[in-house]
């Protein structure tokens, strides 16, 4: 049995910690809103996911020392956003055998830093960060449906030891030493969701979102190789497995907020509708800024880009990219 403190208490972080509960693990998960702590503690019911009844040996807190101090493995679940403030947070609680695990998914503008390298940038290079990611919508892990997913680490040893520690009959957990590429992905097939939910949106059929998924995979694959990135990594779980889950599904909030956007909804009004976190918009400036550093050209990251920030519509956007000049595949 190991012991896992989880910062965040939505819904991939709670999903992820029910399960590691049943497996027979200690689990503490925080939240900085004391009233979702009640809730939670009181309901055993997540309100976005209704279906899963959550196990009453879950320790719910707002205690920070308490979640973090003595427990083996330490699984970021926070928005992207709020990575570097909540490593800030607890760096003074942490000992360098703890393993630190990050489910969070993007790209830190400005510095361009994975979750991981933010993780290590404020906590320092000493501890050991696992990257977990791949194909896995909270609603299904919640209720237990089968799933698999990739432990991520430069030192394989890690990557291993936590693959082990939370692998059972319905995650079934591989191990990669190729975090960068593991990250990356994970960050920018979000936004070719939003493309996909647009495309729907705007009443588009299957071939569009076919093509959608292929070439946004392709811009996926030219960043990563030119960051240093192994080829191998996006066409396994956590490249074209993610990418296929976060834009064709309807459990997807970046695809959904993209059909949003496509039906001619405003941002403010989508973000609204949507009710939580859309880390394809917060990965977009990051992404902007990684394809001009590497001389990378990534046509439709840039056209979603253009809908969010400069205000184009989706149908223009559409008109942009089919107007691009033609190109050998």
């Amino acid at each position: 049995m190991k012991s896992f403190g989880i910062l965040g208490a939505g819904t991939w972080g709670t999903a992820l910690g029910n399960m590691l509960i049943n497996m027979g693990h200690q689990v503490t998960i925080w939240s900085p809103l004391e009233k979702e702590v009640n809730a939670l503690s009181e309901t055993r019911v997540h309100p976005h996911l209704p279906n899963c009844k959550l196990n009453t040996n879950i320790v719910f807190t707002s205690d920070l020392e308490n979640t973090v101090v003595d427990k083996d493995y330490i699984i970021f679940a926070t928005p992207s956003v709020f990575i570097r403030s909540t490593a800030e947070k607890i760096k003074n609680y942490l000992k360098p055998a703890q393993i630190l695990i990050t489910v969070a998914k993007g790209i830190e503008p400005k510095t361009n830093l994975t979750m991981s390298e933010i993780i290590n940038d404020v906590v320092g290079n000493e501890y050991k960060v696992v990257a977990l990611s791949g194909p896995t919508h909270a609603e299904e892990v919640a209720i237990g449906l089968p799933t698999l997913i990739v432990s991520s680490c430069a030192d394989q040893a890690v990557a291993e030891e936590v693959r082990d520690a939370i692998n059972n009959e319905v995650l079934r957990v591989y191990s990669n030493t190729d975090i960068k590429g593991a990250e990356i992905a994970g960050a920018l097939k979000n936004i070719i969701a939003l493309a996909s939910g647009m495309s729907q949106g705007m009443g588009f059929g299957d071939n569009a979102t076919a093509a959608l998924v292929t070439r946004g995979l392709a811009e996926i694959v030219r960043l990563g190789y030119a960051m240093g990135c192994e080829m191998k990594t996006f066409f396994g779980l956590t490249g074209i497995g993610d990418i296929v889950v976060t834009a064709t599904s309807k459990l997807s909030r970046n695809h959904n907020a993209g059909y949003l956007l496509g039906q001619g909804k405003k941002l403010d009004e989508v973000l609204k509708e949507v009710g939580m976190v859309v880390e394809g918009i917060n990965a977009l400036v990051a992404a902007k800024e990684l394809s001009e550093k590497y001389k990378v050209e990534l046509p439709i990251v840039n056209a979603v880009y253009d809908v969010i920030y400069n205000n184009v519509s989706p149908k223009d956007a559409v008109v942009s990219l089919f107007n691009r000049k033609t190109i050998a595949e």
